[in-house]
């Protein structure tokens, strides 16, 4: 059903690489369209770039480093024996599903995913909910072990814990794989991107893969009716941003000096705040030295659409 490759020793650079060779757990949920911070896009850039991509931030880290606490939380909770597996996982049948897990599950056909929460995101997980782009790595998780369940256990911090059993259902599985397979099929491999989907993920990626250059215009075919359209969103952009204001404008008013103000389910603050700015022009002439040695020029190409 699957093949392995041991990760035990492996430099993280060489891992990188190997994940870039197939569709991972964590790149299933932003393929489906249900993870909120990870665009199908970006999944797409990460798979057909020639740079191995080594992001990491603090919440990456800190997700590292607990993921034994989380292990350790949900053997106190359960009873359950969990085990690392040091190997990375690929499916026979469709070899772009690779699966790089937290933990098995000692004695039951069945892992463990391992996540830590901060406390703001504590309702997503209430009442045994699990975030549907976490669901939808723990199936593809089975899909590519065959195992019949996953358990995701969560350290939500400063805050709670909790833990969900996840088992094997057929259509959902089947539909995850098919999703998968035509975004590998019809996207990595001959490196077509994915329709755009408003995301910064894909303006990042449009930028990267079309820098410019060409001056003589083009036209712009088949787009007259999603023109209009854009209009008509700027117009009631506008009008909404303006009644926005207005409120602000009028919670301003009643505050007057009073800096901070309180409602049903709210907390209003409007206080000063010092901010301190670099005056460009004035640096620039009267210390040009400085101006230069601290310049740093940047290209972007900026988008711009006038009625005719």
């Amino acid at each position: 059903m699957y093949k392995t490759v041991s990760t035990l020793g492996m430099d993280r650079s060489e891992w990188l690489r190997l994940r870039r060779t197939g569709i991972g757990g964590s790149d299933a949920g932003a393929i489906c369209g249900l993870n909120p911070y990870v665009s199908a896009m970006s999944v797409y850039k990460s798979k057909v770039s020639d740079d191995v991509d080594d992001e990491d931030n603090e919440s990456m880290r800190q997700g590292r480093d607990l993921e034994e606490y989380v292990a350790k939380r949900f053997c106190e909770a359960t009873g359950l024996k969990v085990r690392r597996s040091n190997v990375m996982y690929r499916s026979r049948e469709y070899s772009f599903m690779i699966a790089d897990v937290d933990r098995l599950v000692v004695g039951e056909d069945a892992g463990l995913e391992c996540k830590t929460a901060s406390a703001f995101s504590a309702d997503k997980w209430r009442d045994g909910q699990v975030p549907p782009h976490y669901l939808m790595q723990c199936y593809h998780y089975m899909a590519v072990t065959g195992k019949k369940v996953w358990y995701i256990a969560v350290a939500i911090l400063g805050r709670d814990f909790k833990y969900a059993r996840i088992e094997w259902d057929d259509k959902t599985v089947w539909s995850l794989v098919q999703i998968e397979k035509a975004f590998w099929e019809r996207h990595v491999i001959p490196h077509v991107m994915p329709v755009p989907d408003g995301s910064k993920d894909c303006d990042d990626v449009l930028m990267d893969c079309f820098p410019g250059g060409k001056k003589a215009p083009i036209p712009l075919i088949g787009f007259d009716e999603k023109l209009k359209h854009r209009e008509e969103l700027v117009s009631q952009i506008e009008s909404l941003e303006a009644e926005q204001k207005q409120i602000e404008q009028e919670i301003k008013l009643y505050m007057a000096d009073n800096e901070a103000a309180y409602a049903d389910g709210y907390r209003i603050s409007w206080a000063s705040v010092d901010s301190v700015r670099i005056d460009a022009k004035r640096l620039k002439a009267e210390k040009p030295e400085i101006y230069e040695s601290f310049s740093n020029t940047t290209t972007a190409r900026r988008l711009t659409i006038k009625a005719a």
